[in-house]
C-alpha cells in the first residue's frame, strides 16, 4: 500500500502515474474521474487491465469489465473506516509530514483490525 498526500484543490489523476511507479500491478481500478487517453494508454503499454467506466461524454465509449470493477469498495470502504478517526477527518494537524504520519498510523490501526 502506498499514500501519498496532495493539496486539496489538485486533481485525484495528477499522482496517478507517480504513485504507480515504482510498483507493478496486474489491474487499475478507478471511478470516472480517471478516465483520460493518455493515462489509460501508458496503463496499456504497461500491461495493466484497466477498469475505468468511461465518462458519460465520450464519443467512443470503451468497454469496462464491472464484476473486477465492483472489488473498488475495499478501497471505498477503506477510506471510510480512516475518515471515522476524528484527527483525519477534520485535518488538525498543520505539517504535511504530520497529517501524513497520522494517516499511517491510522491505516496501520484499520489494517491489524
Amino acid at each position: 500500500m502506498k499514500l501519498a498526500l496532495t493539496p486539496g484543490q489538485d486533481a485525484d489523476i495528477s499522482q496517478a502515474e507517480p504513485t504507480l511507479e515504482n510498483i507493478d500491478p496486474n489491474a487499475f481500478l478507478a471511478d470516472r474521474a480517471y478516465d483520460a487517453d493518455r493515462l489509460i494508454d501508458r496503463l496499456t503499454e504497461r500491461g495493466m487491465t484497466v477498469v475505468i467506466p468511461p465518462k458519460r461524454n465520450r464519443t467512443t465509449q470503451r468497454e469496462t469489465d464491472f464484476a473486477l470493477y465492483r472489488e473498488r469498495n475495499l478501497i471505498e470502504r477503506f477510506f471510510n473506516k480512516l475518515k471515522q478517526f476524528r484527527a483525519i477527518a477534520t485535518r488538525y494537524d498543520k505539517l504535511k509530514s504530520t497529517f501524513l504520519a497520522a494517516v499511517q498510523f491510522a491505516s496501520i490501526i484499520i489494517l491489524l483490525n
